[in-house]
């Protein structure tokens, strides 16, 4: 009898790990993390590793010279490595718990930001901007890394708005708009208008998710608009970028070879491009790995698949969004919210700028581009997105959502 009851609990133990019962950190997190989101994720850095073994030949020989000559594959191997760096971290932060991915978050904001303040004047320079610290293959850019804890910071301080006396929106959108000029201060001493761009737009969208008042949010715009006069008025890099997008017939040619260099790649290989290895005029673009690597997606493998990519990136964001239509804590709405939109912007302003739309800026596409700095701190960053959309099992359906009765 004894031996029975032992098999019986032994065989129940079994069944329920790995199970829906299992609570066990890593059964939680099977159950409870939104595979959707993880598998379009995982799809992006396959995508992403095919488009860099696309353009690695390019920018090796670019970057190759009478006495250095860099292997066809030399930037497909690199981004290998880097993708095997990278999903850890992914599935290590997409399984913390809120409050410690929160901690980790705000930890990570005053270490990053601090290391940010050290750029201009420690940092290495690399095609006439200081954006990086260490030497070799340690070098890393602190702003990849302060964009998703910034973004999980501010929402924390938004959140706030309704737990502590004495924090009203106004007082709150001023001190996140302090941590923000500061960050975007700092980054227009690098120069990295890009960014600056990013975290801005990210605070503003956060804000008016938060529901600050409509004369704050209008006083905000106007503040915004100013700033940006002012930074083409009195900001060098800002105003040349400008002005070779908008006047491309009364600048330098080479304000915006760029930009035409990547227009015309895009569109060489028509709907279904010339094949893997075919492409010719990806060996024109000055940055075919990173910031023009959507360019060369579009010659080798066509329209068609570019049309797809962008699809990705637009069904990551609309998929976090729906589901934060059934999420009650203020804190997850907002850090999800904003690691989404700081996601997709970064994808878009990407896009734009290959396609010609927008004046170069030097942003690299999420899990698609090149880059060690910014593949592991865009896993990060995913990392906590995926923890702060994770299924909870005490929540209820959101009154927003309909559902059909069947009748």
């Amino acid at each position: 009898m004894n031996s029975r009851s032992a098999k019986e609990g032994f065989l129940t133990r079994v069944a329920r790990r790995g199970g829906r019962s299992d609570r066990s950190p890593l059964g939680a997190w099977f159950w409870d993390i939104d595979w959707v989101l993880l598998i379009l994720t995982l799809f992006l850095m396959a995508i992403g590793l095919v488009a860099v073994a696309a353009a690695s030949p390019a920018s090796a020989q670019r970057y190759s010279d009478a006495t250095h000559h860099m292997p066809a594959l030399y930037y497909f191997w690199r981004q290998v490595m880097w993708v095997a760096v990278s999903l850890p971290v992914l599935f290590i932060v997409s399984m913390l718990p809120t409050e410690s991915a929160r901690r980790m978050a705000l930890i990570g904001c005053a270490a990053f930001l601090v290391m940010l303040m050290l750029v201009p004047l420690i940092g290495v320079q690399v095609n006439g901007a200081r954006r990086w610290l260490g030497v070799g293959v340690a070098q890393f850019q602190p702003s990849e890394f302060l964009k998703p804890c910034f973004i999980v910071a501010v929402a924390w301080l938004l959140s706030l708005k309704n737990k502590e006396q004495g924090l009203s929106g106004g007082v709150l959108a001023a001190l996140t708009g302090g941590l923000t000029a500061l960050v975007a201060l700092l980054l227009m001493l690098q120069p990295d208008f890009g960014q600056t761009v990013v975290f801005c737009s990210v605070w503003l969208a956060l804000l008016l998710i938060s529901g600050i008042s409509a004369r704050v949010i209008g006083a905000l715009f106007g503040a915004a608009f100013v700033g940006v006069i002012s930074a083409y008025l009195f900001y060098s890099t800002a105003r040349t970028r400008i002005d070779a997008f908008l006047f491309p017939d009364s600048t330098d040619a080479a304000d915006h070879f760029q930009v035409n260099a990547a227009r015309a790649t895009l569109t060489a290989g028509g709907w279904f491009g010339t094949g893997p290895g075919g492409g010719q005029m990806k060996f024109r673009l000055p940055e075919a790995h990173t910031d023009y690597i959507f360019s060369v997606i579009g010659e080798e493998f066509g329209l068609i698949s570019c049309a797809i990519v962008a699809v990705i990136f637009l069904a990551i964001v609309v998929r976090v969004f729906v589901k934060l239509l059934d999420e009650q804590e203020e804190f997850r709405v907002l850090a999800a919210s904003g690691l989404a939109i700081q996601f997709g912007l970064q994808a878009l302003i990407s896009m734009a700028v290959n396609t010609g739309l927008a004046p170069s800026k030097g942003m690299t596409m999420p899990f698609i581009s090149y880059g060690g700095s910014s593949m592991i701190a865009l896993s990060i960053g995913m990392g906590l997105l995926l923890a702060f959309t994770r299924r909870n099992p005490f929540v209820s359906r959101s009154p927003y959502v309909v559902k059909w009765s069947g009748e």
